[in-house]
């Protein structure tokens, strides 16, 4: 062989260890390089030189630098990010509620209970002026815990709102930025013979990856290099060169909860019901799933305190002998909202009351006009409700009472209802002075003391405060018939009352419904002319009838139909959230663990080892320094050549 012909394989075989000692140095130097992967150098033998005595081999020629690259574990590390960014955030914020309601300092069952201990204490103590301040109180810090919770969920769905904005921002940085990378790689592999341009491929797939904890995103390779990106149910985010916006708008019933939108030609679409994944898809769905029924559930719980301990003060007297008034805000008729939709035509407006806490749920509802009739969806469920006589008339469903009080509703419109989702802002206590927590009852009973009969009556309980006090003189007298077994009643309703004591005498009750809705109950015999007097309690300032009544709402069932006490539903809102924080919790170790195994594979694959690159650096070295020797023998071998010659 020519010694030209033994520089020029030298030198090949020179360049070629020079350019893989290159490829390995950028290996090591990227080892810590989010994203990286690791290259090799490829080479190919030169085409053989054909000789009388058959093919001499003519080098080795550099063909390309390639990434260790597989798109399916790509592929499973990015869903796996997507999953675990999601799973976390989701956790994140439910702790946070989960916190908030479970811990003594910030929950609600250590106040709630002080609060029904001082009622009992003025149930024990009713004349006592320090055990009516320290139930005022108590009830204050109940009702301020109540409205605490209240804001800082209200504080948490404004923090969501703020982190969808922050993160739909960055998902169109991210857009763009994939965009120009995909304009980059597509111009220089056109301009290199097709030659991949290792690190901004790797560059564009962490982005990628990046994106994809954002929200979860579908990636289709081009055959110019390039990859659009998706999202949602197919909206795309990235097409070749060019990006597509995301963007914030108004919820089309409640303006200030932002919905995440899609910026295309005919306008803003909103997608976020199509949105999974990342932290777009744990914000939509913690709110949504967590956040708003634990603001509606709290909200329901101060209604149905509100109105329940309400009710039964009002039916007490206080130390003047008038009739209790509202302990707490009365927000059973002024906290439930209908928001229309924005598109709507009509501009009918509805009013919403509450009318029976223990029928609430903590649902919002949806209103719809579809042709002449009108359904009310309960949408925790999607129970249908068609109603008959709205809007001519108000209609009740679920203790809420719809009216149409102003305009007209065309076909085709819808309102969101939302029954008790500010109620806890709105719950505090209304009275100030003391002495009207009206712990009496309404009325009195004794029996005549020139009774001659062994009859007696019971204590009275009042269901209703109409005919109360007791009009004229403030009393009502039954005089005992025997001979007509009756009782005749003179002054508030009159009439007369059967009483029988030969199968009576174990005792009847009363009810008188107007007055008060009145009860009591006679029992023994009592002879002919004995009387009873039930009298206006004007002076009962040793009574605790009414105290212990509203020391019992504390186990009464008032919620769920009358199912489920104060503690119950609590306990339920608690649960309800733990559970889900659990859940969540579960399915973040799970998410991570499966993200720490995609992202092994990968890196198996894909990452650089320091040993292996170490080891190839000496090949290489030894690679090079034999083509240098192959350089120097033909070189010495030319110069023989020339020496010979010369001579």
């Amino acid at each position: 062989m020519a010694s030209s012909d033994l520089l020029g394989i030298g030198a090949s075989g020179l360049l070629a260890a020079q350019r893989a000692l290159a490829t390995t140095s950028h290996n090591i130097a990227n080892v810590n390089t989010p994203g990286f992967s690791r290259q090799r150098t490829e080479l190919a033998a030169r085409l053989p030189e054909f000789t009388g005595q058959g093919f001499i081999g003519t080098g080795v020629d550099v063909t390309t630098v390639r990434r260790a690259y597989d798109s399916f574990l790509t592929e499973q590390a990015r869903y796996s990010t997507s999953e675990y960014a999601q799973s976390k955030v989701f956790h994140d914020l439910a702790a946070q509620v989960d916190n908030l309601f479970a811990d003594s300092d910030t929950g609600l069952s250590a106040s709630s209970q002080r609060f029904f201990n001082a009622t009992q204490e003025l149930a024990n103590d009713p004349s006592s002026s320090a055990a009516r301040q320290v139930l005022l109180a108590e009830g204050g810090a109940f009702a301020a815990r109540v409205h605490s919770l209240g804001d800082r969920l209200g504080e948490l769905d404004e923090d969501v709102n703020t982190r969808l904005r922050d993160t739909v921002a960055e998902v169109n940085t991210l857009s763009s930025s994939i965009a120009g990378l995909n304009q980059q790689i597509r111009d220089l592999r056109g301009q290199n013979n097709n030659q991949p341009p290792n690190d901004l491929l790797d560059q564009r797939d962490q982005l990628i990856q990046d994106l994809s904890q954002k929200a979860a995103v579908t990636v289709l390779p081009q055959d110019d290099g390039s990859l659009n990106v998706f999202i949602g149910k197919g909206q795309s985010l990235v097409t070749g060169d060019h990006s597509h916006s995301l963007t914030t708008l108004a919820n089309p019933y409640e303006a200030s909860r932002l919905e995440v939108g899609y910026a295309a030609k005919g306008g803003v679409a909103p997608i976020s019901d199509s949105i999974q994944g990342g932290e777009l898809g744990a914000l939509l769905s913690f709110r949504d799933e967590v956040l708003s029924s634990s603001r509606n559930a709290l909200g329901q719980l101060a209604v149905g305190v509100a109105q329940s301990f309400n009710e039964q003060h009002r039916l007490g007297v206080d130390l003047q002998g008038e009739l209790g008034g509202d302990f707490f805000a009365a927000i059973d008729s002024n906290t439930a909202v209908s928001l229309p939709r924005a598109d709507n035509t009509g501009d009918g407006v509805i009013e919403i009351a509450i009318n029976d806490a223990s029928k609430l749920t903590d649902s919002d509802y949806r209103l719809d006009r579809n042709g002449a009739g009108f359904t009310l969806t309960r949408l925790s469920d999607n129970q249908a409700f068609s109603l008959s006589t709205f809007p001519g008339s108000a209609e009740t469903v679920d203790g809420l009472t719809l009216n149409l009080t102003s305009g007209s509703i065309n076909g085709g419109d819808s309102y969101l209802i939302q029954p008790t989702r500010a109620a806890a802002q709105q719950f505090g206590v209304m009275l100030t002075d003391s002495a009207r927590i009206a712990a009496a009852g309404p009325i009195r009973t004794e029996a005549n003391l020139g009774n001659r009969g062994t009859g007696q009556v019971s204590a009275a309980a009042v269901t209703a405060t109409a005919g109360l006090p007791l009009p004229s003189n403030g009393e009502v007298t039954l005089t005992y018939d025997a001979a007509a077994r009756q009782f005749n009643v003179s002054g508030g309703p009159g009439g007369t009352l059967d009483f029988d004591p030969a199968t009576e005498s174990n005792g009847k009750e009363f009810h008188l419904p107007s007055v008060g809705g009145l009860n009591f109950t006679v029992s023994g015999v009592p002879a002919d002319g004995d009387t009873f007097m039930l009298q206006n309690n004007t002076g009962g300032v040793g009574d605790n009838r009414n105290a212990l009544s509203l020391a019992g709402l504390q186990t009464k069932p008032v919620f769920q139909d009358g199912t489920t006490t104060y503690q119950e539903q609590y306990g339920r809102l608690v649960a309800d959230v733990g559970a889900r924080t659990r859940q969540a919790e579960a399915n973040q170790d799970t998410h991570k663990t499966l993200l720490d195994q995609a992202v092994a594979a990968r890196e198996g694959v894909s990452g650089v080892n320091l040993e292996e690159e170490a080891a190839n650096l000496i090949r290489f070295q030894q690679a090079f320094q034999a083509a240098a020797r192959v350089i120097s023998t033909a070189d010495t071998m030319f110069q023989t050549l020339l020496g010979a010659v010369g001579r």
